[in-house]
């Protein structure tokens, strides 16, 4: 093998290893913008409980969305914002999330997290802790709950 052609194939090789070590830090860094943006949203979603702000979840919630309340209830986006539009009988007076973890997977997310509350639903008191699991897809550029399911702690 000649000088010139060792040059040449070295060259090329450290190209290859730059562009691989720049594809991995690019998927990193979208993993982490990705897991900024769902715990972003996850935190906006209690001030937006606090403050029933229905035009928040009209934005965040896909329009397919289902989500199980611990009751064992499931409920549709339509059916959450009309709930929201009475508030006399559905309030969120205090709200916290603890032991939030975002996992991403490409254009999906799963955040998994306890969700203590007091509030109102249907006219009916509930002040409890809760496990949760919410689902998100990144669609046109914007991350969509697609699904939610909480579950009573112990």
């Amino acid at each position: 093998m000649r000088v010139r052609d060792f040059v040449v194939l070295f060259s090329l090789l450290v190209l290859v290893v730059l562009a691989a070590m720049s594809l991995a830090k690019a998927q990193t860094g979208g993993k982490s913008d990705a897991v900024a943006a769902v715990t972003k949203l996850e935190n906006d979603a209690v001030k937006a409980d606090l403050a029933n702000d229905k035009t928040f979840f009209e934005k965040v919630l896909a329009d397919d969305w289902t989500g199980g309340d611990s009751e064992g209830t499931w409920y549709t986006k339509a059916e959450v914002l009309k709930l929201m539009g009475d508030p006399e009988h559905n309030k969120t007076n205090s709200e916290k999330l603890s032991e939030l973890k975002v996992r991403v997977y490409d254009n999906a997310a799963v955040a998994t997290y306890k969700d203590t509350y007091d509030s109102m639903i249907k006219g009916e008191h509930r002040a409890r802790s809760v496990i949760g699991t919410d689902t998100f897809v990144k669609t046109g550029g914007e991350w969509k709950q697609v699904a939610s399911h909480a579950s009573q702690a112990k």
